[in-house]
């Protein structure tokens, strides 16, 4: 459309994106963003459609990922009962031009939820040259997958091209975005953003979605969306084939492997794949006579796989060990005595370090404890856990300027340095205490080694080769990842945020300032693996 230029950027708005921006980069330890030149400029009418496990999280992150030479703005949509409270989250939504959008499920059954208004503005906008952010799944939850799409998305697409079919110039994009949380919740965990290819609409090249319109057609165009958003995330029906597809992919990928996180997202779902096809397969009967029997065993084999692959998780996770000390044959116990020492003394040295900066993090850390510890007592884990990283960044926000405000209000004559002082030595702590936790994970894996004594070691080692030998057999034969994987992944892929891609970043980047090294993408600020999931049914 010649002559959109969109609408201007809100102040409001630009300072929302700005300081979450930051707050993100603090509470999350790497954000990687994929696939930023397939994000329309601005002017041209776009609708970013994505997964939504995290609540408000998601908005935050789709506004902050989006580089603002592209979108100036990203108008968002939130369902309407947050707006209207006297809560900094309900100002935060209004502030940011957000759209409410009723649900059925929010109102009683004798109550008519009417969206005409809303979706006449968000023509409106659309027609403006603006970008309007979407979640077809109509509600965040704490999910291993995603759920069916509606077909809100595809109607209003329709509804605009509609309304625009005699302009011949008119078109609309569909920007589908996969978000990935390594550990959605946890503090310090990763997460991947890819924006996919966008589909482009006009009226002369989709006529089946004019008015008046064949409803098969909004329901393919809702598949479509489902397999591209799917396509670049960790979609499961349950948190168990999560939990062994991560273990497939460590072992396929070891620790260290010098892959990227998008990359070991794929790995993870391409072993993932694999198991949910074999579990349908189980439960279906469809084959044909002479294929049924390879069929049959095929899935029996990975059926089996999956059994031996979670057992064997379960011992590492009962003895907190990782399938990287197993891996290797066991150490003699004066070199895991020894680094023992190091890693303890290289821990208490960084604790030491990080403790005047602690004290400033002890009043964040225990505002957010006690915010999520009552939030959680409201609700079933499916439809609680997945605000809790929306809470964790707003009460963390809100506390961390209290103590950055107040540092600088009771240091006064001095307030003008102690206003950038205290950020800096908040930050330089927090990397500090993320390398002495990692120190003392390490130290306290180590002491388990010991506990758990040479001969078990050996059986589990003898074990863990025959699963490796499986797996190695399920990658390369049935889905095609490359044999040797410690070598392409660090050949392959570019400069990304954590990503260690030689021997001197590996030792240099343990020293960075601006964030720490990632050997292990699962990792984030516990003195444990995370490695378990709710057990309960959704």
């Amino acid at each position: 459309m010649p002559g959109t230029k969109g609408t201007p950027t809100p102040w409001s708005y630009a300072l929302i994106r700005l300081l979450f921006r930051f707050v993100l980069k603090i509470f999350y330890g790497s954000i990687v963003v994929e696939g930023t030149h397939n994000i329309p400029k601005t002017g041209r009418p776009c609708i970013v459609c994505a997964n939504h496990s995290n609540s408000l999280t998601d908005a935050l992150l789709l506004v902050t990922a989006i580089p603002p030479k592209d979108r100036n703005l990203l108008r968002l949509t939130a369902k309407a009962t947050q707006f209207g409270r006297r809560t900094f989250t309900s100002w935060l939504i209004e502030s940011a031009g957000t759209v409410p959008l009723k649900r059925r499920k929010d109102y009683d059954d004798g109550i008519q939820v009417d969206n005409t208004e809303v979706m006449e503005k968000l023509m409106e906008a659309l027609e403006l040259g603006d970008a309007v952010c979407l979640f077809p799944e109509g509600m965040s939850r704490y999910h291993p997958g995603i759920a069916p799409l509606k077909t809100g998305v595809a109607r209003l697409i329709s509804d605009v091209l509609t309304r625009n079919r005699n302009d011949p110039e008119f078109e609309i994009c569909l920007l589908n975005c996969s978000v990935t949380y390594m550990h959605r919740q946890h503090f310090r965990s990763d997460v991947l953003v890819t924006f996919h290819p966008p589909m482009t609409f006009t009226p002369k090249s989709h006529p089946e979605l004019l008015a008046p319109i064949d409803y098969n057609n909004i329901r393919l165009l809702t598949a479509q969306m489902h397999e591209q958003i799917s396509s670049g995330t960790i979609d499961s029906p349950s948190w168990d084939l999560v939990r062994v597809a991560k273990l497939a992919a460590r072992i396929y990928a070891p620790l260290g492997t010098r892959m990227t996180l998008g990359d070991h997202v794929r790995v993870v779902r391409a072993f993932l794949a694999a198991f949910k096809t074999a579990d349908e397969a189980a439960d279906a009967d469809e084959a044909q006579p002479e294929d049924a029997v390879a069929t049959a065993a095929e899935s029996a084999e990975l059926a089996q796989l999956r059994v031996d692959l979670t057992t064997y998780q379960d011992w590492l996770a009962g003895w907190g060990i990782k399938d990287d000390r197993i891996r290797r044959q066991p150490l003699p116990r004066p070199i895991i005595v020894w680094r023992m020492i190091v890693r303890l003394t290289w821990s208490l040295c960084l604790f030491t370090l990080s403790l005047p900066g602690l004290l400033l993090w002890v009043p964040i850390f225990l505002t957010t404890f006690y915010a999520v510890h009552n939030f959680k007592k409201t609700g079933p884990i499916f439809d609680t856990w997945d605000e809790i990283a929306q809470y964790k960044l707003i009460y963390g926000l809100m506390s961390g300027l209290c103590v950055w405000f107040g540092s600088a209000a009771l240091t006064f004559p001095f307030s003008g340095l102690t206003f950038f002082v205290v950020p800096a030595l908040m930050w330089m702590t927090l990397r500090w205490f993320e390398d002495a936790v990692s120190a003392f994970r390490a130290f306290t894996s180590l002491l388990r080694l010991l506990l758990v004594g040479k001969p078990t070691l050996r059986s589990m080692h003898a074990r863990r080769e025959e699963l490796h030998a499986r797996v190695m057999q399920l990658a390369v034969q049935t889905l095609g990842l490359p044999e040797e994987p410690e070598k392409y992944f660090a050949s392959h892929g570019g400069k990304e945020k954590g990503r260690v891609r030689s021997h001197w970043e590996s030792g240099s980047r343990y020293f960075s300032i601006r964030r720490r090294r990632k050997r292990d993408w699962n990792e984030t600020l516990r003195l444990y693996d995370i490695v378990d999931y709710p057990k309960e049914d959704f």
